[in-house]
Parts: C-alpha cells; sequence; structure tokens
C-alpha cells in the first residue's frame, strides 16, 4: 500500500530525527532528574540547545512518519480536509513559479506592512510607539462596549444554537460524514484554538487578579474572598465568551463552504452579501488581507512571549541566563518544528501533535491534582464557578473602567483577533458535523477544559501564595513585572517539581506548536489563489516569516506595540462577527426550516420508552396512546 510521506529524503531525516531525540532526551532527563551526572557536562546555552533538540527531533519525527506507520491510524484517510490539502514540492520547485501562485493583494499588502511596522520601528520608535498607544487607547476605551457586546450576543448565539432548531443542520448535507473521530477533532479544535497562552496565563493571572483585585468587587488584596474573584476572573476571561468569538467566525465559514460551494476563506463570511461570485472583490479582499496581518502578528508576537518563558523556565532550572543568541535559537527550533509539521499535512503533523498536545494536558492535570492542594482547590474552585455562573451578565456587560479596559476589553480583542485562523480551521475540520455538535465541541468542551485548567493550576497557585509558601508575586516582581517567571517557584513548592517542571516546559513548546503549525497552513491558503492550494514553498514562507517577526519582536523591540497592532485587529472582526451573525441568521431563516429543537429529539426519545406510552389528558387522567 501506498503511503504518504515515504519519500526517499523523509525516510533519511526520520533515520537521523530518532537517534538524535534518543541521546539528547538522554540528557534532558538526567539533567532534571539526575543533574549531579551531567551537571558538569552541560552548562549554560548547551541546555537550551539540547532541550531544543529532544523536543523538536521527537515532534518533528512523529509528524514525518508515514500515514500507515501507525497502528489502527483511521484518521489517516486519503478523504482527510480536502480545503486543507498541502501540495508537496521539491525544493528545487520551492521558487518556480512561487509568486505567480501568491494572490497580489492577501500576500503582498501583509508582508509589506509589517516590514514598514518594523521600519517605522527601527527609524522612529518613540513616534511609533506613540501612534500605537493612542490606537490602543481609543480602541480599548471608547469601542469598549462593541467588544462587551458583540462578545455577549456570540455567547448568547451559542447558546441558541446548542438548543435551537438549526443546531440539527448537518454541514455538508445528509450524506456527509466527519472525516476525524471526535477525539481527535476536539484535540486539533482545542489545541490550535488556545496556543501557549493557557499554559503562560494559567498560574498567572488569578495571581495578578489576587494581588490588584478588580474594582468595584469590594474585596482586599491578597485577602480570602480575592482568592475566589481572582480565580472567577481567570475563568471568564478563558472561558464559554472567549471561545465564542471563534464560532461566530468559523461557524459562516463552514456553513457556506459546506452548504453553498463558497471557497474556504476568512472572507466567506460575507457570502450572503456578496455572494459567491462577489467573494473575488475588494471587500473580501479586505477582509482576507486583516485576517493574514492578525494572525502573522498575534503567532509571531505569541512565539516571542513563549520564547521568554521557555527561557525562563530553562534559567530557573539550570541556573543559566540566555541574552540575544538564546532567543535566535529557540525561535530557529521552533520555526523548524512547525514548519515541518505545517507541511507534513493535518493528517500528519497537525493531527499527531495535537493529540501529543492533549496527553500532555491531561498528564499535567492529573498530577496537580494528585500532588497539589486539592482541598483548597475543590472549596475555591467551587466558590468561583458559582460567582462566574451568578455574575457573568454582570462581568460582561459591565464597562469597568481602566480595569476593564487593560483586561476583559484587550482580551476580547485578542480573542476576536484570533478568530479567522482559529476560526476558519475549526470550519475546515468541522464537515459532516451538525451544527449542535461544532457549537458544543467550540464552545462548551474547549472552555470546559481551559476552567479546569485555570482552576487546577491558579488555583494552586493561589493556595501556595495565600499560604505563604511560595511569594511568587514577588518572582514576577523581581523579573521585572514578568508574567513567564510565575509558574516555576509554584512548581518548585510541590511534590514531583521536577516531573511538573520538565512537562510545563514540554506543553509551552508543544502547544505553541500546535498553533503556529496551523496558522502557517491557513495563513498559506487565504495568501495563495483562490483554486490554488498551497505548495510546501508557501509553508516555508510564512513560517519563516513568523519566526522572524518574532525574533524582530525580541530583539528589535516594539513587541508590546506589534501585539496591540494585531490585537487591533480585533475591533473590525468583532463588527465583522456581528454582520456574520447577521447574514448567517437571514440565510438560516429562508433555506433551513423544519429541523428539529432539542426538545423536539427529548420528545422522541421520551415517546421511545415506557413512560413514552402515557401522555396526561386535558382533564389530568393518563391514558395510554
Amino acid at each position: 500500500m501506498a503511503t504518504h510521506g515515504a519519500t526517499g529524503v523523509e525516510r533519511l531525516v526520520r533515520a537521523a530525527l530518532l537517534p538524535v531525540c534518543a541521546a539528547s532526551g538522554i540528557v534532558v532527563v538526567s539533567g532534571f532528574f539526575f543533574p549531579w551526572i551531567v551537571g558538569s557536562v552541560v552548562t549554560g546555552r548547551g541546555w537550551l540547545v539540547v532541550a531544543l533538540l529532544f523536543f523538536g527531533s521527537g515532534l518533528a519525527y512523529l509528524a514525518l512518519l508515514p500515514l500507515d506507520a501507525l497502528a489502527g491510524d483511521e484518521d489517516a484517510r486519503p478523504g482527510a480536509p480536502y480545503l486543507l490539502r498541502v501540495r508537496h514540492v521539491s525544493p528545487r520547485d520551492w521558487a518556480s513559479g512561487f509568486l505567480a501562485r501568491q494572490d497580489p493583494i492577501t500576500f503582498g499588502v501583509p508582508v509589506l506592512v509589517l516590514a514598514a511596522f518594523f521600519a517605522a520601528r527601527l527609524l522612529a520608535p518613540g513616534a511609533t510607539t506613540a501612534a500605537v498607544a493612542v490606537v490602543d487607547g481609543v480602541l480599548f476605551d471608547d469601542f469598549a462596549p462593541l467588544f462587551l457586546g458583540a462578545m455577549f450576543l456570540a455567547v448568547l448565539y451559542a447558546l441558541f444554537l446548542l438548543v435551537g432548531p438549526w443546531g440539527a443542520i448537518k454541514l455538508g448535507g445528509p450524506d456527509a460524514e466527519p472525516t476525524y473521530t471526535y477525539p481527535t477533532y476536539f484535540a486539533m479544535v482545542f489545541t490550535a484554538g488556545i496556543a501557549a497562552g493557557v499554559v503562560f496565563w494559567g498560574p498567572a493571572e488569578s495571581l495578578f487578579h489576587y494581588g490588584s483585585p478588580p474594582p468595584g468587587t469590594g474585596v482586599a488584596p491578597r485577602s480570602d474572598a480575592a482568592v475566589v474573584v481572582a480565580l472567577s476572573y481567570a475563568l471568564f476571561h478563558w472561558g464559554v465568551s472567549a471561545w465564542s468569538a471563534y464560532l461566530v467566525v468559523g461557524l459562516p465559514i463552514a456553513y457556506f463552504t459546506y452548504r453553498h460551494g463558497a471557497p474556504l476563506r476568512v472572507s466567506t463570511i460575507l457570502t450572503p452579501f456578496l455572494g459567491v461570485e462577489g467573494l473575488d472583490g475588494y471587500a473580501a479582499k479586505l477582509v482576507d488581507v486583516l485576517a493574514v496581518f492578525a494572525t502573522i502578528g498575534g503567532v509571531a508576537t505569541s512565539v516571542a512571549i513563549v520564547g521568554r518563558q521557555f527561557l525562563a523556565g530553562v534559567a530557573f532550572q539550570w541556573g543559566v541566563s540566555f541574552g540575544g543568541v538564546g532567543a535566535l535559537l529557540f525561535v530557529a527550533g521552533l520555526v523548524v518544528i512547525y514548519s515541518i509539521s505545517a507541511e507534513s499535512g493535518v493528517q500528519r503533523g497537525i493531527r499527531r501533535i495535537a493529540g501529543v498536545n492533549l496527553l500532555l494536558f491531561a498528564l499535567l492535570s492529573m498530577l496537580l491534582v494528585a500532588v497539589g492542594p486539592r482541598g483548597f482547590v475543590l472549596d475555591a474552585g467551587v466558590d468561583a464557578v458559582g460567582r462566574y455562573a451568578t455574575e457573568f451578565v454582570a462581568m460582561s456587560l459591565s464597562p469597568g473602567g481602566d480595569w476593564a479596559a487593560d483586561w476583559t476589553v484587550w482580551n476580547w480583542s485578542w480573542w476576536f483577533s484570533w478568530a479567522p485562523f482559529a476560526g476558519l480551521f475549526l470550519a475546515a475540520l468541522s464537515k459532516g458535523r451538525r451544527v449542535r455538535t461544532v457549537v458544543f465541541t467550540g464552545v462548551v468542551a474547549t472552555s470546559a477544559a481551559s476552567v479546569c485548567w485555570h482552576l487546577l493550576l491558579g488555583g494552586t497557585a493561589l493556595s501556595l501564595q495565600h499560604s505563604g509558601r511560595v511569594d511568587a508575586l514577588a518572582a514576577v516582581a523581581a523579573g521585572g513585572g514578568s508574567e513567564a517567571v510565575a509558574g516555576f517557584p509554584v512548581f518548585a513548592a510541590l511534590p514531583l517539581s521536577r516531573l511538573l517542571m520538565f512537562l510545563f516546559l514540554a506543553l509551552i513548546v508543544v502547544f505553541i506548536v500546535t498553533s503556529a503549525d496551523t496558522s502557517t497552513l491557513v495563513v498559506s491558503i487565504l495568501a495563495t489563489e483562490r483554486g490554488h492550494a498551497p505548495t510546501t514553498g508557501s509553508i516555508v514562507f510564512w513560517g519563516v516569516l513568523q519566526g522572524l517577526v518574532a525574533v524582530a519582536v525580541l530583539l528589535v523591540g516594539g513587541g508590546e506595540s506589534l501585539q496591540t497592532a494585531a490585537v487591533a485587529t480585533g475591533g473590525p472582526f468583532a463588527v465583522l462577527s456581528l454582520v456574520s451573525l447577521y447574514g448567517l441568521t437571514r440565510t438560516f431563516r429562508r433555506h433551513e426550516r423544519g429541523h428539529p429543537t432539542v426538545l423536539d429529539r427529548a420528545a422522541v426519545v421520551l415517546a421511545a420508552t415506557p413512560l413514552g406510552r402515557f401522555v396526561p389528558s386535558d382533564d389530568g387522567d393518563h391514558r395510554e396512546r
């Protein structure tokens, strides 16, 4: 049987990666658990190189395995999402016709904008920072009601789809079948959309709210009541609201792609207004340009931020410091890993690494349950979930002044700015699924995983901070206010601290890879001429460009400015989400009548039970049907 990924070059690469992974793994594991063995052999930047070799070679080997190399690989079917396929070409053909295959607008404009931004940052850093600050102030202060209202409406719409008649619509038609099993589907949706932000902010956000509670809550900093408030706001910022932003962009793309033949583009949300033929116009191109810029800017700054966290962890574990060379090494290693994963395709690298990611995520969570302060986490978690549920409307709609602008509004804009690539990926994976399943997966299941993580890791950090066993806030202050260091003193104070630290660093790498490989693939699709699959050269180009932007952020500076500029695209996409919901609702009402609601289905199930043979009559007596 022929296998995808069985070329001679890939076989040679896999043959080289396996011994590298094994050798570097022995050194890394020894360095973590038996430091006296290799402590005198590997020092300084060597630890970073060895760690990257271990994680990178292992993930790259997994991505390059042929499709039939794993027993029972039922997801590796030829019918994988055709809209996400990559056209594999040899290195000698990468440059041949590369520009001819790119859309001149969606490819050229974002590249020019990014180049202009960094040129301005180098030539006039003060003016660039000031200009971005003005945009920041206007967007997050004056337009705060837009973000709050759009996000709240997204949650309400998701809830209606979950129980209403349109939830029964099957994407792709009645005969369409899902490409992937449900666990694989969930793993890819969750890991692509959350990135390493959940690892970065998991121990940090609750601590920040604990030290400086939101105004208007009436609780004193670092008090017992502040623990519950801090946890509830962390859940709020990473719960159903956040994931609803992806849904309201992704579901319209999926519906119009699979039911009306529209292309897999972010601009497909405009189908009800422009028609499928009108999606080649300038209005649609503008939407796709914004999507590309938001994705590259957002993911690249995330790579830079996570790079700082990984370097902080290596420095904490082995007591070494890194300059610009360390940052370059880390980003270069990541570029290689996620570019290989993206080029190998959804069925190979992206799917498999997402599975590894979810397993590590579950393993670290279970270890936290086993060794963490379970009683404190359970008590505080129950109170926080209760407060999150009862205060949800108030938290969602309260402007809240500067604090809400810095936290809630900024977070909503950040989630909306990631919605183009995460929503498009959700759409591409959802063929054969019912709308109700897409909503449940994209909002309910994913937010449940996020909430559990913040309860476990945030609750553990708060317990140790509140009891005085660890002063993580002091460690953050000593690190110049960087949130990157918050988790490491927390893990150091727990049993099995070395294992926890090892898994945490592994999660940092794997989480950012699962988002960066997806974003690289999505941007390559958006930048390629309609009707053509992106080639290997496109994947390499956009993967390297994301890495260059991340390096520029780390070395040249302007990370906060670029992040703000990328997040600012959340404003247009918040507006576009409202437009897309209006267009989707109008289309549903015209073309999707007669679908059953959840109550209708429950009634059918009830009628099939023995109890369903009896129904109440008008006079109150129960008579058999």
